[in-house]
């Protein structure tokens, strides 16, 4: 069952205020994300994600993410028993690096490096809420703006995401988070991860609870 926490980052719904603003504030630095896994996957619910590929702007609030903590993990792509590969070397590195991959060679799934060098952690950004660059979205996506950005796969097609941005630091463009431009509470739920085989049921995902744009 579903867990229910307090936040105090970003807002709840999607206040007329907010709808295809871009949050006038510098990127979340490197210290941000220089915690575990869980912390920086709660953190993040309320946060903007934004792109500037090709040029053009694409920005949304995150509402869904998915904590992998590190190599004890059994979901995680630099389990124990991978160690570090070619494909996961990115988790090695620094807090507040991007590590794209592609998942079933299909789709790009962005995350968010945590914790310290050399400790593989990560927290995948699941679903977004699109706020701007709606047209943009559309035009690389060819779907309703609910389903825009609502699933890892979905989101990164959204936003331009692909794996040349694999170990691109997150405070900088063409790829930024940016804190929340408000200080509404949040209602955030968690419970078991989804699309994984080992420790499903890890309540690591965490998601906005009645979000209408959150993945599952």
């Amino acid at each position: 069952m579903a867990g229910r926490l307090r936040a105090s980052q970003g807002a709840r719904g999607r206040p007329d205020a907010l709808s295809g603003a871009v949050p006038a504030v510098p990127p979340l630095p490197a210290a941000f994300y220089a915690r575990s896994a869980q912390e920086v996957a709660r953190s993040l619910l309320g946060t903007w994600l934004r792109s500037e590929i090709g040029g053009e702007v694409a920005a949304g609030r995150i509402v869904e993410t998915e904590a992998y903590i590190g190599p004890h993990d059994p979901a995680s792509h630099a389990a124990e028993r991978y160690g570090r590969t070619r494909r996961n070397l990115s988790m090695f590195g620094p807090p507040g690096i991007a590590y794209v991959y592609r998942s079933y060679g299909i789709h790009w799934c962005l995350n968010v490096v945590t914790d310290r060098a050399d400790y593989p952690a990560a927290v995948l950004i699941r679903a977004v809420e699109p706020r701007t660059g709606i047209a943009i979205m559309t035009r690389r996506r060819g779907t309703a703006e609910r389903d825009l950005a609502r699933g890892p796969g979905r989101l990164t097609q959204a936003f331009g995401i692909t794996g040349a941005l694999d170990g691109h630091v997150l405070d900088r463009p063409p790829l930024t988070i940016h804190p929340a431009p408000d200080d509404a509470v949040l209602d955030i739920a968690n419970g078991p991860r989804v699309g994984i085989t080992r420790a499903a049921d890890w309540p690591l995902r965490y998601w906005l609870r009645d979000s209408p744009w959150v993945s599952r």
